[in-house]
């Protein structure tokens, strides 16, 4: 009951970070996760269990390294291949080296073996930071080959450099031939081991599929355990299981071969599986690096047998070491390399210096060093306690923290973040108003059919108006004048409110009639807030405060109203509002609201506050949105109807953020491109609420 406990708690800390991360994207999801794994941990009802380094490999790292490695471009892989390999061997080999000898001059109380163990655990980098970290900035697609293709080899040099680094340290003798050739064997032996495996995989696969044997579950079910059956099999023969999952990752095929609905299907339910469990494993990983963290810290801090500001300049130092270490080398290997069309060395010039600076902080270390840590033995081969051993698990998660904020709050200033150019933003945007049509059409039922070609309509429009709008030399102005606009209509609501609320109606007919046109003009204002509140969510201006009072103010308009219905009803002081009366006041509020609007957009083009073909645009969308409302008909049922539509643009909605969602964890948009198309969605809201 206790580990389900603690897996149910790992889940819902990642469910919670998946929320945070929208409110605070200047923090990168995988700190956010760390210190929501440390706070957790501190909660009474979380269980206090310890999870054997060797399980968390099993279960986590191998099946983050072989999707990662089914997903890694292999074009680029192979054109950085020498790159790659270069930061996986030999800078870690390079690391473990320099930090096990500063060690040891600056702290003579850690043996020298022990400090090389805590220098090869500092050489692999976090495959899953750096994929987390490549949506924070705007990376190269050379530059994100050659991180992620480090991040996949360099966990076999450190591991095998860590285990002989613990052996020497426990017996106290060491072999370099020794090491070499064990290092030679798990490398070389776990890479053919993994392509074997591969090919397997892929003959095995296509062998069911061409006997119909394959069936979606068979197929996942297999899918899924393949990795754990691949890293435990390497492991019982003594060759490096994480390179035999990388390989056979790498290799496999299966998913691409074969024609059809079914295989379609497969594939496609395949996807879905592992984009699920893969959010679900990158966000456990750091969840629980969090938990370990305050009771590695925390033991050794308070210590008083240890200087406390002995172990924060080790720490600093180790860092300083790693950091400059990777600087040197990435900026050799630049230098050295040759160019792909040239085939001639080229010198260093700022551009590359900051590309080398780049590739040092989109290294951070992460779980892999903190797993090998844990794994230190508590005793040597004499009896006695294993030198140090806390204070370098204490020294080793301190350089991840600080690896990971040198990430987090560097590599956005050296690869910032940036929005395409406009026309290419405006394909983007066109490519997910058409794939959210393209879905509301399969939706369609002979129930639903006339509210879904209703919201169809809207989208069409919505495409047709932004084609009208590509080429606007400041698009960002535009859409400024949009929110101006929204609060235009904010402004003329509330003061109409305070209008109705100040007459004193003489008959109890005036009195119903007022009614009807506050209830209209509530439900207007707290859809226009909502609108506001989501268009401004990125926005510099925007404060998390006023977000959150906004959400207030509109939970009590509405709670005063329903309370005010519910008097009404029971009192039956006036006559009860139909919503098709309802319906009639909102849409000729809405007809007084854009005749505002228009007003106020022809005053700013008199002042030159807005640019005038911006002022021109808009003006014409109030229009049509206007023609559109005069020409609707007093259908019967109207309400009935109405209420359908809003159903559909509701659902309509979350397909369109559903679909942005997936480009962004497709990795064909980044995090601000993905922040701009959302606030898209909600600033045409309003556009598409006066059309339909």
């Amino acid at each position: 009951m206790t580990e389900l406990t603690l897996v149910l708690c790992i889940v819902g800390a990642v469910v919670v970070s998946s929320f945070l991360s929208r409110f605070i994207p200047k923090i990168s999801t995988p700190l956010v996760q760390i210190v929501l794994g440390a706070a957790a941990a501190q909660l009474p009802f979380f269980p206090d269990v310890t999870l054997d380094p060797e399980l968390f490999m099993v279960l986590f790292i191998a099946p983050l390294l072989y999707l990662e490695a089914r997903g890694i471009d292999k074009t680029t892989l192979l054109k950085n291949l020498k790159l790659s390999l270069s930061l996986a061997i030999g800078l870690a080999i390079a690391t473990m080296v320099a930090v096990g000898y500063v060690t040891h001059a600056a702290w003579p109380a850690v043996p020298l073996a022990a400090a090389f163990a805590l220098g090869a655990a500092l050489g692999p980098t976090d495959a899953v930071a750096v994929t987390s970290l490549s949506h924070e900035a705007t990376l190269s697609e050379r530059q994100r080959g050659i991180l992620k293709g480090e991040s996949l080899f360099n966990d076999a040099s450190g591991i095998v450099g860590f285990q002989f680094s613990i052996l020497a340290a426990i017996t106290g003798t060491f072999s370099i031939g020794a090491a070499a050739g064990e290092f030679a064997v798990s490398f070389f032996g776990g890479t053919v081991l993994g392509l074997m495996f591969g090919v397997f995989a892929n003959w095995l696969f296509g062998l069911m599929r061409s006997f119909g044997w394959e069936t979606t579950t068979s197929r996942i079910l297999m899918e899924l355990f393949l990795p754990f059956l691949l890293y435990l099999g390497a492991e019982a023969i003594g060759v490096s299981g994480i390179l035999t999952v990388v390989a056979a990752g790498l290799i496999a095929r299966y998913d691409r071969s074969g024609v059809g609905p079914n295989v379609a299907r497969t594939n496609i339910v395949s996807s879905s599986v592992w984009a699920v469990l893969s959010f679900a494993l990158n966000g456990s990983v750091f969840i629980m690096l969090g938990m370990m963290l305050p009771d590695v810290l925390g033991t050794t801090w308070a210590d008083p047998t240890e200087s406390n500001t002995m172990l924060l300049g080790i720490i600093v130092l180790v860092s300083t070491v790693v950091v400059v270490m990777r600087f040197v080398w990435v900026a050799a290997m630049l230098r050295i390399a040759r160019d792909q069309r040239t085939g001639q060395r080229r010198r260093m010039t700022a551009q590359r210096w900051r590309s080398a600076a780049i590739m040092t902080f989109g290294g951070p270390k992460g779980t892999i060093t903190l797993s090998l840590m844990f794994t230190i033995p508590y005793t040597i081969a004499a009896g006695a306690d294993f030198p140090m051993r806390d204070e370098l698990i204490f020294v080793a998660a301190g350089v991840i923290i600080v690896t990971l904020l040198l990430a987090n709050f560097l590599l956005p200033l050296l690869a910032p973040t940036h929005l395409h150019s406009t026309k290419e933003m405006d394909d983007i945007t066109v490519e997910v108003l058409r794939q959210t049509v393209e879905e509301l059409a399969r939706r369609v039922t002979p129930e639903n059919r006339r509210a879904v070609l209703a919201v169809i309509d809207s989208y069409t429009k919505r495409i047709t108006r932004l084609k009208h709008h590509i080429g606007s030399a400041d698009p960002q102005g535009f859409e400024a004048l949009q929110i101006e606009a929204l609060q235009w209509e904010k402004d003329f609501l509330k003061q109409r409110i305070i209008d109705l609320k100040n007459e004193e109606p003489a008959t109890p007919a005036a009195t119903h009639q007022r009614d009807l046109h506050i209830e209209a003009c509530e439900r207007m204002l707290d859809q226009l807030m909502t609108t506001l509140r989501h268009a401004t969510a990125g926005s510099r201006n925007s404060q998390a405060v006023s977000q959150i009072r906004g959400r207030f103010r509109a939970l009590q308009r509405r709670v005063s109203l329903l309370a005010r219905r519910i008097y009404g009803k029971i009192l039956r002081t006036a006559p009860l509002m139909s919503e098709d009366e309802i319906y009639a006041a909102v849409r000729g509020t809405q007809l007084e609201a854009i005749h505002v609007v228009i007003g106020k957009l022809y005053e700013q083009m008199h002042a030159g506050t807005y640019n005038t073909e911006d002022c021109s645009a808009l003006i014409l969308d109030y229009q049509r949105a206007e023609a559109s409302l005069r020409n609707r008909p007093n259908m019967e049922r109207s309400a009935e109807t109405i209420n359908e539509v809003e159903d559909v643009k509701r659902d309509s909605y979350a397909i369109e953020l559903g679909i942005i969602q997936d480009l962004f964890e497709d990795g064909r948009i980044n995090r601000a491109q993905m922040r701009q198309l959302r606030r898209n969605v909600y600033v045409m809201q309003v556009d598409a609420d006066s059309g339909v």
